[in-house]
C-alpha cells in the first residue's frame, strides 16, 4: 500500500529523515510514534505531498490507485449541516448524486445507480450518523449548522468526514487531541474495524496498544516497522537494546585482543605478518554503537510551603453554570483533603470543565456554599491557557514575572532550566514554541506557586508519550491533591484512586474503575443515541458524604501513624544509601591495578553493607507493613 524507500528530508539545516524506508502492506493498522519534534507530521505532509519530496524520483510511492484521506482541518463555518458536510466527504458519492439529479441519457443513468449501489450509496446517511454520534454528536445535532459549533467540534466533524469517506489509505494525526475519553474508546474500536490501511501519528499509548496492528517508530532519523501495539514495541526495543549491548562487549574485547597483539608483536619481523593481518581486521571491524536514548525533562511540582489540614474544600449544595440563564450543574457536593487524587469523566458537554473552573474560582458558584482556608494556593491549567501566553515576552519573562523581583537572572534562568528549557530555549519568545513546550511552561509556572490542589484540564494534548510519562510521576509525587480531567486513559489510570462522574447536571462518585466506565461506554446506546446510558446504580456511590467521611478517617489514620511512615522512609533511604555504595564498590573492583590491600579493604566494607542493606530492608519492610495496617485497621 505504502513504501518509503531511502527518504532524505531536512528542514532548514535540520536533517529529519536519513535514508529512511518503510513499507506499510494493505489493510494495516500503523501507529507512528516519536518524539515532539521529530518529523511525524513533517511525514504525514509528505506522503500526501503537500510539501515536495527531495529529488527527481519520490522516495514515497502509494499504491497505484489507491486514495489517500486525511483529515485537513476543521469544518469550516457555514450554514451547512453537520451531517451534509460529512456526507460530501466521500467525494464519488457526492458527484454521483448530484450528477443523478441533471443527467437525461438512459445509459448513464443506469451506470450512475449502479455503481451508486456498488458504494453502499443508499446507506451513507445511516453510516454518516453513527461516526458523528460515535464522536459525541447528538441526534439534534446532525441537522444544526457547521457555524453553531466551536472550532473543536467542528474539527470531529473533519475527523467524521474522513472516516466517512473510507480511503484506501487514512492518515491521522492525534485525532484523540479532540475527543473526551468516550469518544477516543469509540474509536479505538472503529479504526480496529476499518477495513482499509490507517497510518496515525498518536501519543495515546492505550489507543496505540488497543487499536493498531504494527508500530512505526521514528527514531535517529530512521523509521523502524513492528508488529503490534505500543508495549510490543516496548519490549523489542529493549531486547534489540540488549542484544546490541552484548554485541558490543564482545566486540571491544575482540578489539581489545587484537591490539593487545598488534602493539606486542608490531615492532618483531617474526611476527610483522600477523600484527599486519590483525590490523586489517582491526580496520575491517564495522562499529558496533548504541543509539543514545533521549534525555525527557522532569516536571516538577514542588510540595506547597504551607501544609494544610484536611478538608482543603468543601462545597455545599452549589449550581454551577455561565450565569442565571445557563446553569448546568445543581444541588454540587463535595469536598477536597490533601491526599485526594481524582479523575473526573462524563460525556462532553456534561459539565466537566464547569465543575473545574467553578472549583478553581474561575466561574463563580450561583448559588451554594463554598468553605476554603485562605491559605489554599489552587494551580488550574486548561487548554485556553495557551492563549494567555504573553504574545511577544520570552520563556524567561515569563518565569522572571513569576519569580520574587530582587531573584538574580542567574537563578532566573536556573529555574527556567529546570522547567526544561535550554540555554537557547529561554529567549525564546512563546509564539515560536511548540504546543507541548507551551504545556511545559504554563505547568512549570504553576508548578512555581506552589499551590495545594493541582486542577488539570486535559493536560496532554501536546505531549509526546516520554512527557506524558514524566508528568505521571510528577503528579505522582506532588504533595497536595489532584483533579484531573483527560482522555488518556493510561494517565488517569497512572495517578487517580477516585472517579466523579459527572452526568445530567449532577457529579457523585463513581464506584467502578476506569476499566468498568469504557466497558459501560462501549456497550451504551452511543452510537444510536448519542450520549452513553445512565451508569448502573451499582456504579454510582449513593451517598458521598460516607466517602467524604472514609477519607477524612483515612487521613487522620495517616496522621497518628505518621511514626511508622518516617521510620519506613528512613529505612528506605539507609536501603538505597547502602546499594550505592555497594555499586561504587563494584565499579572500582573491576578496575585494573588495585593493591591487594585496596583489593581486601574494599572488599571487606563490601560486606558489612550488605548486612546493612539487608537490615535496612527488613526494617523498612516491616515498618511500611505497619503503616499501611495501622491506615487499613482505622479505616475500617
Amino acid at each position: 500500500m505504502l513504501e518509503i524507500k531511502n527518504l532524505d528530508y531536512r528542514v532548514e539545516a535540520r536533517p529529519l529523515f536519513d535514508a529512511a524506508s518503510a513499507r506499510v502492506a494493505a489493510g494495516w493498522k500503523v501507529g507512528l510514534i516519536g518524539r515532539n519534534g521529530t518529523g511525524k507530521s513533517t511525514l504525514l505532509r509528505l506522503i500526501r505531498e503537500e510539501i515536495a519530496s527531495p529529488g527527481k524520483d519520490s522516495p514515497i510511492r502509494l499504491q497505484n490507485g489507491a486514495r489517500l484521506g486525511w483529515v485537513a482541518q476543521e469544518v469550516a463555518p457555514t450554514d451547512q449541516t453537520i451531517l451534509d458536510v460529512v456526507l460530501e466527504a466521500d467525494a464519488e458519492r457526492h458527484a454521483l448524486m448530484l450528477e443523478s439529479e441533471t443527467a437525461t441519457d438512459p445509459d448513464r443513468i443506469g451506470d450512475i445507480h449502479a455503481r451508486l449501489l456498488d458504494i453502499d450509496a443508499w446507506t451513507a446517511e445511516a453510516r454518516a450518523s453513527e461516526i458523528l454520534m460515535g464522536l459525541g454528536f447528538q441526534v439534534a445535532d446532525l441537522a444544526r449548522a457547521t457555524r453553531e459549533f466551536s472550532g473543536g467540534w467542528r474539527m470531529r466533524a473533519a475527523i467524521a468526514g474522513a472516516l466517512f469517506a473510507q480511503p484506501d489509505l487514512l492518515l491521522l494525526d492525534e485525532p484523540t487531541n479532540y475527543l473526551d475519553l468516550e469518544g477516543a474508546a469509540w474509536l479505538e474500536g472503529y479504526l480496529r474495524r476499518y477495513p482499509n490501511t490507517v497510518l496515525i501519528v498518536s501519543h495515546d499509548r492505550e489507543m496505540l496498544n488497543r487499536s493498531v496492528t504494527h508500530t512505526m517508530a521514528l527514531e535517529h532519523r530512521k523509521l523502524t516497522i513492528t508488529p503490534g501495539g505500543y508495549d510490543d514495541w516496548l519490549k523489542l526495543r529493549a531486547a534489540k537494546l540488549a542484544q546490541l549491548e552484548s554485541q558490543k562487549s564482545k566486540q571491544d574485547k575482540d578489539r581489545a585482543h587484537l591490539q593487545s597483539f598488534v602493539d606486542r608483536f608490531r615492532a618483531k619481523a617474526s611476527k610483522a605478518r600477523q600484527a599486519q593481518s590483525r590490523i586489517k581486521m582491526l580496520e575491517k571491524m564495522q562499529e558496533i554503537s548504541i543509539p543514545l536514548e533521549e534525555r525527557t525533562s522532569p516536571f516538577n511540582f514542588p510540595a506547597p510551603e504551607t501544609l494544610l489540614a484536611p478538608p482543603l474544600l468543601e462545597i455545599e449544595d452549589a449550581a454551577m453554570g455561565y450565569g442565571p440563564q445557563a446553569v448546568i450543574l445543581k444541588g454540587v457536593k463535595l469536598r477536597i483533603d490533601p491526599d485526594d487524587r481524582i479523575a473526573i469523566i462524563g460525556t462532553n458537554g456534561q459539565g466537566k470543565t464547569t465543575l473545574v473552573k467553578s472549583i478553581a474560582e474561575r466561574l463563580p458558584l450561583l448559588g451554594g456554599k463554598r468553605r476554603m482556608p485562605k491559605k489554599v494556593e489552587i494551580g488550574y491549567f486548561s487548554q485556553d491557557q495557551l492563549d494567555e501566553l504573553s504574545i511577544g515576552d520570552t520563556v524567561l519573562e515569563h518565569v522572571m514575572r513569576a519569580l520574587p523581583k530582587d531573584t538574580p537572572v542567574a537563578k532566573q534562568r536556573s529555574v527556567a532550566a529546570q522547567l526544561g528549557f535550554s540555554h537557547e530555549k529561554v529567549e525564546t519568545k512563546v509564539e515560536k514554541l511548540s504546543g507541548g513546550e507551551k504545556v511545559r511552561l504554563i505547568l512549570g509556572l504553576i508548578g512555581l506557586s506552589r499551590p495545594q490542589v493541582l486542577i488539570l484540564d486535559e493536560p496532554t494534548s501536546h505531549l509526546d508519550i516520554d512527557s506524558r510519562e514524566a508528568l505521571i510521576y510528577a503528579l505522582n509525587d506532588f504533595a497536595g491533591a489532584v483533579l484531573l480531567i483527560t482522555h488518556d486513559v493510561y494517565l488517569a489510570e497512572a495517578t487517580a484512586d477516585q472517579l466523579w462522574l459527572v452526568k445530567d447536571g449532577k457529579v457523585a462518585p463513581y464506584a467502578g474503575d476506569l476499566s468498568d466506565y469504557r466497558a459501560l461506554v462501549m456497550s451504551s446506546d452511543r452510537d444510536k443515541g448519542g450520549a452513553a446510558k445512565s451508569a448502573p446504580a451499582a456504579l454510582v456511590a449513593e451517598d458521598p458524604v460516607d466517602k467524604a467521611e472514609q477519607r477524612r478517617r483515612a487521613s487522620l489514620a495517616r496522621e497518628s501513624a505518621a511514626p511508622l511512615k518516617k521510620k519506613a522512609d528512613a529505612a528506605e533511604k539507609a536501603f538505597e544509601k547502602a546499594n550505592a555504595r555497594i555499586r561504587t564498590i563494584d565499579l572500582e573492583l573491576s578496575r585494573s591495578g588495585l593493591s591487594p590491600q585496596k583489593i581486601t579493604e574494599l572488599s571487606v566494607e563490601r560486606g558489612k553493607l550488605e548486612a546493612e542493606a539487608a537490615k535496612a530492608e527488613t526494617e523498612w519492610l516491616s515498618a511500611l507493613d505497619a503503616y499501611e495496617s495501622a491506615v487499613k485497621e482505622a479505616v475500617n
